[in-house]
């Protein structure tokens, strides 16, 4: 029986025995890349250059370890259920280590300091991004028809944006020693409810496949020491992912340029910032269970290129905004957060059924999302080394508040994450709708 052949039942307890998981690996994702530097410059006086390259080297030797980790999880997947949570277990345990390693040094002399912060920082995004492949090879392997992968995945990624809100709050509320307690206490329960979520259908033997077989299926054999490199010899896989690219670094770049668009071109008080974020955040997780039900009625390919659309509209309003135009601003971020609950959901339920639609479907499952992950965490970096040298080229600084600084902000943030959006819209048609039969 393959992976697709059973609509296993999903409804809430199992969606969240599932799902629990993604919630404090969100603690990870936003404390690392908002967080750490500001606590770091402030607390023990590195300057921004070192960690900025500190953070940049970290991320890409990160990035281009998930494809062969995509492997391991694979094999784990293959022998037994066992297997795969006495890996997660390990992996938690790693990623819980690592945080309060990270937050809390035994050192405070710069380089010493800098050492411990890199070896800190391996550890804790070994053990997210092994957390992170399990519960997307997991979900992958769930089976089911559209609506069935755009649940499951609403799950994941609703909870991720729950983790996102509470990971926000928790440093300031709190501390960050109890925010770290309860990092540990969240990764303990989503192990928990892993051990009663529903059962994937593991992957068969991972038998040596002879390069004639693997070349009829498109795919690299085992026997040349290059099956992690099948999903890009698949061009379905080739073509989602460069649609994922496209559409990722479009919206990078809002991202990564939001709060110097807020601070100077809407010149909106501090106390406006949290109010974007949150209307942000809890309207894409509010939008999740809708995103779900409009797959069924539309279909998944369809669905993204119509938010793909919404998402254009959403920024060329946002061009026109000027100096005190806050409220319209959160409009702007309610209806973005729609297009992103779109953006998280459609894509991964993609993934999942391209992975179902193979010959054996859980062979590779880990190998696909590792290049996923991967494409998504260079996603970050290109969009922050393409629009950062741009504004800086254009004449912008932050602060400087000129008609042209203004023009090349707007250019940035609203305009060119636009043209992107449409050229990831244009790939979605050629490469994917227009192929389907």
């Amino acid at each position: 029986m393959t992976a697709s052949a059973a609509q296993p039942e999903f409804r809430w307890p199992q969606g969240l025995r599932y799902g629990l998981m993604a919630l404090p690996l969100a603690f990870v994702a936003l404390p690392l890349y908002v967080f750490l530097p500001n606590y770091y410059a402030r607390s023990f006086g590195l300057p921004l250059v070192s960690l900025g390259v500190l953070l940049l080297v970290a991320r890409v030797a990160d990035a281009v370890i998930d494809p062969l980790l995509g492997r391991w999880v694979d094999r784990l997947f293959a022998r037994s259920q066992t297997q795969v949570l006495r890996f997660s277990a390990f992996a938690a345990v790693l990623l819980g280590a690592g945080f309060i390693a990270l937050f809390f040094p035994p050192v405070r002399e710069h380089g010493a300091l800098l050492v411990w912060a890199a070896g800190a920082l391996l550890v804790c995004y070994l053990g997210y991004s092994a957390l992170t492949l399990v519960q997307q090879s997991w979900g992958a392997l769930l089976g089911g028809d559209a609506p069935l992968r755009s649940r499951i995945v609403s799950w994941r990624e609703g909870l991720g944006l729950a983790g996102v809100i509470l990971a926000s709050m928790a440093p300031l509320a709190f501390g960050l020693p109890v925010t770290a307690a309860i990092l540990c206490l969240a990764l303990g329960l989503g192990w928990l409810a892993w051990t009663a979520a529903p059962a994937p259908v593991l992957a068969p033997a991972l038998e040596v496949v002879t390069d004639a077989t693997a070349n009829a299926n498109g795919k690299a054999g085992t026997g040349t020491g290059l099956r992690v490199l099948a999903p890009l010899r698949y061009k379905p896989f080739r073509a989602l992912l460069a649609v994922f690219l496209a559409n990722g670094i479009a919206s990078a770049l809002p991202a990564t340029l939001i709060l110097f668009f807020v601070q100077d071109r809407l010149q909106a008080p501090a106390s406006m910032e949290p109010w974007f974020l949150a209307s942000y955040f809890l309207a894409a997780a509010l939008a999740m269970a809708p995103v779900s039900r409009l797959v069924a009625r539309w279909g998944l390919q369809s669905l993204w290129l119509a938010s793909m659309g919404l998402s254009v509209a959403v920024f060329a309003w946002a061009a026109q905004l000027g100096s005190g135009d806050s409220l319209p601003f959160i409009a702007i971020c309610l209806l973005s957060g729609l297009c992103m609950a779109a953006d998280l959901t459609v894509p991964g339920a993609m993934l999942a059924g391209l992975i179902n639609s193979q010959p054996e479907p859980g062979r590779d499952s880990g190998i696909y999302w590792g290049w996923w992950n991967m494409a998504a965490k260079l996603n970050l970096a290109l969009a922050a080394g393409l629009a950062l040298p741009l504004l800086s080229y254009a004449g912008y600084e932050p602060g400087n508040r000129s008609e042209e600084a203004l023009r090349s902000i707007t250019w940035a943030y609203c305009v060119l994450p636009c043209a992107l959006k449409l050229a990831a819209a244009a790939l979605l048609y050629f490469l994917l709708i227009r192929k389907t039969p």
